[in-house]
């Protein structure tokens, strides 16, 4: 099977709802898929997600009543948990630190930081902490109240709370999840995102911490010519496309 164009890809892919249990799918190339998905753009290279790739088809069974018993999750082959770790921010700040001593080398004093350096270091080791730390919401309200004064003078960045770092995080697993799609396109495999599910039951299914929340399962197999319910429908194009 040749792989797709990203052009082709893109037109290839739609919300598969029926797949056929007659052609399984290789769980080698569904990895392959997941690990081209951890090359997403992800918010200030924090990578706050973690990928669950269920092959086990009694789970399945289990987690397509979650599901509602959508027929994407009944009839899947494969399922794709996507989720998020914002609790992991310390965790992936410090990866980052590590990167850094690999690139610039470890324990430079200070007055030897190359300019590039010092603004690394100073991110993943300041900024990053004042924007993920947060204690109750307490210090998200006091940080966004001195941003506001802040912003009153200058540009600055505004998202400081504790709900705008989860909204952060749920954006960059969602561009993760939107990477894999494409990246089964490509193969000729199909998916359909799915967020309607009781995310707390599949937590607890999976083993989860608190801590984590579910972005998105995603089914995985291929198509029945019933599995995509109609032909696709988009806003026209003028309608949204502003170019100023």
């Amino acid at each position: 099977m040749n792989e797709k164009t990203v052009s082709e890809a893109i037109n290839y892919r739609r919300s598969v709802r029926v797949y056929d249990s007659e052609k399984p799918i290789d769980s080698a190339i569904v990895k392959k898929c997941l690990e081209q998905a951890s090359l997403a753009p992800t918010s200030s290279n924090m990578q706050l997600w973690e990928f669950y790739h269920i092959t086990n088809k009694e789970t399945i069974k289990k987690i397509a009543p979650m599901c509602f018993n959508q027929n994407a999750a009944r009839t899947a082959q494969q399922l794709v948990v996507f989720v998020v770790r914002k609790d992991l921010w310390r965790k992936r700040a410090k990866a980052n630190l590590a990167f850094m001593d690999k690139v610039f080398g470890k324990n430079n004093p200070k007055s030897e930081w190359s300019s590039r350096e010092k603004v690394a270091r100073n991110y993943y080791g300041k900024v990053i902490p004042f924007a993920y730390f947060d204690f109750f919401g307490i210090v998200g309200w006091l940080k966004y109240l001195m941003i506001l004064i802040t912003g009153l003078f200058r540009p600055i960045y505004r998202e400081v709370r504790n709900s705008d770092m989860r909204i952060v995080a749920h954006k960059t697993c969602g561009l993760a999840a939107q990477t894999f799609m494409l990246s089964m396109a490509a193969e000729g495999y199909d998916t359909c995102p799915m967020e309607g599910s009781d995310t707390w039951r599949v937590k607890r299914l999976l083993g989860l911490p608190f801590g984590a929340e579910v972005n998105m399962i995603v089914s995985c197999g291929i198509r029945k010519p019933e599995g995509v319910y109609g032909d696709r429908f988009r806003i026209p194009f003028e309608d949204i496309y502003k170019e100023i």
